[in-house]
């Protein structure tokens, strides 16, 4: 059994028929045949000749990349350690802000739920309860998980 089987499609295809369809097609359009004829060709012409103005030549240009240089190349190791620590104090800080914030944030939506008639204590107890069952299963999955060896050469 051969996967590529020869198409059978061009034997059942008969140009003689096709073409006695288009004249009788041509005889059918009566008085408007040469007008409908023309249409056809201006517009069949006309997005030709859209495609052909738009056409490119050659392969694309590959982009120029420019690189960006922020610190200079001849740093010491003793300022990369200190823009480090710089950058470090800078990050907890606006952590520090952050995290007052959310608290804001919280206590306005207790001061909310209060209003509302809710029990933000319990809400709270079960969020807590949940935060804490999914770090144990954090670390449940952090143990369980194969530890890289690194090899030496």
């Amino acid at each position: 059994m051969t996967l590529i089987r020869p198409s059978t499609f061009f034997r059942r295809v008969n140009p003689r028929g096709a073409i006695s369809d288009f004249v009788e097609v041509w005889r059918q359009a009566g008085r408007n045949r040469w007008r409908i004829a023309a249409l056809s060709a201006a517009s069949t012409g006309a997005i030709f000749s859209v495609m052909m103005q738009e056409g490119a030549i050659g392969p694309i240009p590959r982009p120029k990349i420019d690189y960006i240089t922020v610190w200079d190349p001849h740093r010491t190791d003793a300022e990369i350690m200190a823009s480090n620590i710089e950058n470090q104090k800078r990050k907890e800080r606006l952590a520090a802000e952050q995290a007052r914030r959310d608290e804001e944030v919280r206590q306005i939506y207790k001061t909310i739920g209060r209003m509302s008639g809710m029990d933000v204590d319990a809400i709270e107890r079960k969020a807590q309860a949940d935060r804490e069952a999914e770090a144990r299963a954090k670390a449940a999955a952090t143990q369980a998980a194969p530890k890289a060896t690194v090899v030496s050469q």
